[in-house]
């Protein structure tokens, strides 16, 4: 929490302050309670932006591996990720996608904002990719509200392949106003329900975003 602290008094003001993102909506995000937060996926820099402009503490998971490094890159890497409030997941295992799932209803559990992207991975270009339905599980297993999001030219802001942000371009991050998903709690059809949830959370960030949809998933990169 000191780490997070200091990240938030210090490192997101300063970062507000070099960037000036563009926010809009942040009345949107509920103050209190537990709450997902739904974001289209430009860049590998939309997990700082929005925490660092949003009106609460949002945490998004984060490879294992920006938290197991050694030496002071290591150590820094940690107290980088740990300062944002990142939840460390590892990546490739069997149960890889239920874990991070797991690890999300967690963090709602204890009344805390939950970052995700129900792309899954990067749009590379620039399309909005259908959403996969883990965002509706959380939705309806936590039964909190989820708050979209639209990210605008942070794919600008840093470039994929690119390890340090760039000046000069400034990123739009829209909140949109809280879907509540309470009349789906106890339905039956469980699979129907989840794609009915997620698209619909897809298309709020669609008219947030202003993005072209690709109407498929997308698949990961090799680097992202």
């Amino acid at each position: 929490m000191l780490i997070y602290h200091f990240m938030h008094r210090v490192v997101a003001p300063t970062s507000r302050a070099i960037w000036r993102p563009h926010v809009e909506g942040t009345e949107n995000v509920p103050k209190t309670g537990g709450v997902i937060i739904a974001s289209n996926h430009l860049s590998f820099c939309d997990s700082l932006v929005i925490p660092i402009v949003a009106p609460r503490q949002v945490t998004f998971l984060a490879k294992a591996e920006y938290f197991d490094g050694k030496g002071i890159k290591g150590r820094a890497s940690r107290a980088f990720f740990e300062g944002l409030g990142a939840v460390p997941v590892p990546r490739e295992q069997k149960r890889g996608a239920m874990a991070a799932l797991e690890a999300g209803k967690g963090v709602l559990d204890r009344g805390m904002a939950f970052g995700i992207y129900p792309e899954g991975t990067r749009s590379l270009d620039g399309r909005l990719y259908r959403g996969k339905t883990g965002v509706a599980w959380l939705a309806l297993t936590a039964r909190v509200p989820v708050v979209p999001v639209g990210v605008i030219d942070t794919d600008k802001v840093q470039p994929v392949g690119t390890r340090i942000p760039k000046f000069k371009p400034k990123a739009l991050v829209r909140f949109g106003e809280p879907l509540d998903f309470s009349a789906h709690y106890e339905r039956k059809d469980v699979a129907k329900a989840r794609r009915e949830v997620t698209d619909e959370i897809m298309e709020a960030i669609q008219k947030l975003s202003g993005q072209d949809t690709a109407g498929v998933y997308n698949e990961r990169p090799a680097e992202a």
